[in-house]
């Protein structure tokens, strides 16, 4: 008996490249837990109504402890449209999270005391709920990696496919 793969959109599953539609079944699924996760570790944290990518954006900014353009910040999370990055660097500063500093021609972001302090909180409830129950799995760490390096290569073959879709 063949095994029917578990996909969202039988109608696009490929013959050659099943296991494609399975991961990107799998893919979205992961992607709504994870942002579900991120909203509801930081409002456990203190700063409740931020969204997923306002969420991102602020340990992006946060990052290292060195200010990020917003061109930077986009490239980091891969996303075309600076406007939804732009919005959430808005909504950050009014929460007084990140402040802006313009030198010249370009704005340079930094987390505010609040905001750093906000990610360290936001570390220690992912320590509490999240890593927590990752070590109960008894999943070594190694495989978490590999999962990560097998993300990023799938992520460049998306981009060249989407980089050849929109030359049709």
């Amino acid at each position: 008996m063949s095994r029917q793969p578990i996909v969202s959109s039988a109608h696009l599953v490929s013959e050659d490249a099943a296991e494609l539609s399975e991961f990107e079944f799998g893919l979205n699924m992961a992607i709504n837990a994870y942002h579900r996760w991120i909203v509801r570790c930081m409002a456990a944290a203190g700063q409740d109504g931020l969204g997923a990518l306002d969420v991102l954006v602020l340990h992006l900014v946060n990052h290292r402890e060195r200010e990020k353009r917003l061109s930077d910040l986009c490239f980091l999370l891969n996303v075309e449209d600076s406007h939804v990055v732009n919005y959430s660097l808005k909504k950050l500063s009014k929460l007084d999270l990140v402040a802006a500093d313009r030198r010249g021609k370009e704005t340079f972001y930094g987390t505010t005391k609040e905001g750093a302090a906000l990610c360290g909180k936001y570390r220690e409830v992912r320590e509490s709920c999240l890593i927590a129950s990752h070590g109960a799995l008894g999943q070594e760490n190694r495989e978490i990696g590999e999962a990560a390096r097998t993300l990023r290569v799938l992520s460049g073959l998306y981009d060249q496919a989407a980089r050849s879709a929109a030359s049709l």
